[in-house]
């Protein structure tokens, strides 16, 4: 019985093969030449060195291309690609380009296929690419740190201030929290989409940041409730819901640290030092939404080293993979994991929430409540005005 259960789950699998087997070997019977190639060549990082440009490239199309000519400013101009000047499909390659550029001047460049179709690609201002140095470590390490640890350290320091706070008022400040919250969900996602768009096509930038807020939710929900029945205890300590807070707010920081990395690689420095103090600003909120939940409970001080660093230091991280190795593709599912971790824990505390008010027999929806969610969004869209463009 169990042999024919297998043969029975098999025989469609088999049959699904000879079929896709025939359509690729013969065609799907209506054949016809395109109108025009099917060509598809990304430039995902533009390098600008001491003697021109380096663009790696990639060739996610359905059919082979070769890079016939290359153009910078509108003149043509020579070049040298590594391995080849033709590329399969998926292969990789780097255009080298010997150029007298100009610091501080914009470029663009266009890649064209032996069959006419043409890529482009802009250097909004020409500066020498950071390489990946101990000294550019450090110097982008610090700019993650500013931007990162400090004002998350910042915002932890209201502790001692909100920890006379009433139990109503606790409340209050739970609700400011799932406001920065909800707006830095919803910023991730914003964030995860924009720079899903600038992958591949073929890679589905967009679908790669749903699918890593919705794995990232369900699972920490399942990781949750199995701990929960393990420990046969009842709701997160306040201290892991602060940590669980730290964490989605540090993936969130990680984007920032993206661009702000990327804008001093590209040579926008004034925009990455607009956004250095932007971010600082807007960053200090965020350290009392994670200290909201230990209110009341009495922390010890490694435990607020241990949630600063781990809402900031993410920022450092990201400051190096934009300045050094950013990959729109890994920029987005990081931000989709972090969308996804926040999502979780707006859940946890508004659950937390109600259970209290019911306990109390008071409205959930408290004009209290309702104030610091309405403050919580407020303070984060109008902080958010140092840092959009």
């Amino acid at each position: 019985m169990k042999t024919k259960w297998i043969i029975a789950g098999l025989i469609p699998l088999i049959l699904l093969v000879v079929v896709l087997g025939w359509v690729l070997k013969n065609g799907a019977g209506v054949e016809q030449d395109p109108a025009a190639p099917i060509e598809v060549l990304n430039i995902e990082r533009i390098k600008v060195t001491v003697s021109g440009f380096e663009l790696s490239v990639s060739n996610t199309g359905p059919e082979t291309l070769k890079i016939s000519q290359v153009m910078v400013d509108d003149s043509v101009w020579n070049f040298d690609v590594t391995p080849g000047q033709t590329l399969k499909r998926f292969d990789e390659g780097t255009v080298k380009i010997n150029y007298p550029w100009v610091e501080g001047d914009p470029h663009a460049i266009k890649l064209i296929t032996e069959n006419g179709i043409i890529v482009e690609g802009d250097i909004p201002a020409a500066t020498l690419t950071p390489e990946p140095t101990w000294e550019n470590f450090l110097k982008y390490g610090f700019i993650g740190f500013y931007v990162g640890i400090v004002p998350i350290t910042l915002g932890l320091l209201w502790y001692p201030f909100m920890k006379r706070f009433s139990r109503r008022w606790i409340n209050a400040i739970l609700a400011l929290t799932v406001g920065l919250l909800l707006f830095l969900f919803v910023g991730t996602l914003a964030d995860g989409f924009e720079i899903g768009a600038e992958a591949p096509s073929v890679f589905q930038g967009n679908m790669v940041v749903i699918i890593g807020a919705a794995l990232t939710f369900l699972l920490l929900i399942g990781f949750d409730q199995y701990q929960h029945k393990k420990q046969e205890a009842k709701g997160y300590s306040p201290f892991a819901l602060a940590l669980l807070m730290a964490t989605g707010i540090g993936l969130h920081n990680f984007g920032e640290g993206l661009a702000i990395g990327s804008s001093f690689a590209l040579g926008e420095a004034a925009l990455g030092t607009f956004l250095i103090i932007g971010f600082t600003l807007h960053n200090i909120t965020e350290g009392i939404g994670i200290a909201a939940p230990l209110l009341k409970t009495k922390p010890r001080f490694r435990d607020f080293v241990l949630l600063g660093t781990v809402a900031g230091a993410p920022a450092i991280l990201g400051t190096w993979f934009g300045g050094f190795v950013f990959s729109p593709i890994w920029g987005a599912l990081f931000l989709g994991i972090g969308a996804g971790a926040i999502l979780q824990v707006i859940y946890v505390i508004t659950k937390m929430l109600v259970q209290d008010h019911l306990k109390h027999k008071e409205p959930s929806v408290s004009w209290l409540n309702l104030s610091g969610f309405a403050i919580g969004m407020l303070i984060m869209y109008f902080t958010a005005f140092f840092v959009k463009y």
